[in-house]
């Protein structure tokens, strides 16, 4: 898995980001490339805000015992895999916004870095290492810019 910490793989990720347009079309999927950015933003949200409300304590439960291997593991995603309800994006949204977020998120993470994330708590699954949260942030952002073909 390729580390989201590292400047290569924050500038390459941006890189492909930057190819995208507003009429850039899913190779899979419903969303549109502005509604993938916003879907690809919560992750980000969840770590920086708290615009999205923590989990109960029996959600977590079973956030971690089916949900956090497949999140955090070095697997991919499948095309069309099932997401969490506050992941689901079908209003319309404002392309330039989220990339501009996107793009502000991934570069505040590189710039933290794997130390301040290493046991750093997760929204959804309790602490995480940095090699968790490296697997999480890039295997999501890589696996929906495959989805737009950049």
């Amino acid at each position: 898995m390729k580390n989201i910490f590292k400047a290569k793989e924050t500038a390459n990720i941006i890189s492909r980001i930057n190819q995208l347009t507003p009429n850039t079309a899913s190779l899979w999927s419903k969303m549109d490339v502005a509604q993938m950015m916003a879907h690809c933003n919560v992750t980000y949200e969840m770590i920086y805000t708290d615009k999205h409300p923590k989990p109960n304590t029996v959600k977590t439960f079973l956030l971690k015992t089916f949900v956090k291997k497949a999140v955090v593991g070095n697997n991919p995603y499948p095309k069309n895999g099932r997401t969490a309800p506050q992941f689901l994006i079908s209003a319309q949204k404002e392309f330039e916004k989220e990339k501009n977020d996107l793009v502000g998120y991934i570069t505040k993470t590189q710039k933290l870095g794997e130390t301040h994330f290493n046991n750093k708590e997760s929204h959804s699954f309790g602490k995480l290492t940095s090699n968790e949260w490296n697997n999480m942030l890039y295997k999501h952002l890589d696996h929906h810019l495959n989805q737009f073909g950049v």
